[in-house]
């Protein structure tokens, strides 16, 4: 299939925002990235799988250690990881679950949208 028949096809067909009650969701795309690779807009319930904890480490644990690697300009892995272990999180149990968590923000944008959310922005 072609990408403008992808596109086409998907216009309208996902990705709209519309969420059900309790669901998160990305609002104002006509349509859905997945359709060509990317990251998926639909929405997630609260218990979705990917937005559950990965070994005790959640969206708020990942994003307070993200939002102190900004604030001191940690950019790298390896900084954001002993970083964590600085502000009391097991870097064993760290560094594969901010991993995961970069997996999911690939697979669903509202798994990154939530992330922003707890990052205050």
């Amino acid at each position: 299939m072609g990408l403008f028949k992808k596109i086409k096809d998907g216009v309208g067909q996902v990705g709209t925002g519309a969420t059900g009650e309790g669901q998160l969701g990305v609002s104002g795309m006509p349509v859905d990235p997945a359709i060509l690779g990317g990251p998926s807009t639909q929405p997630l319930s609260p218990d979705d799988p990917l937005l559950q904890p990965i070994n005790g480490i959640g969206i708020p644990e990942y994003a307070h250690v993200a939002k102190e690697a900004q604030a001191r300009g940690i950019t790298d892995e390896g900084g954001v990881i002993a970083l964590s272990g600085e502000l009391g999180y097991d870097p064993a149990v760290f560094g594969p679950a901010m991993q995961e968590w970069i997996s999911r923000m690939g697979q669903s944008m509202v798994v990154g949208q939530e992330f922003r959310r707890a990052m205050g922005y």
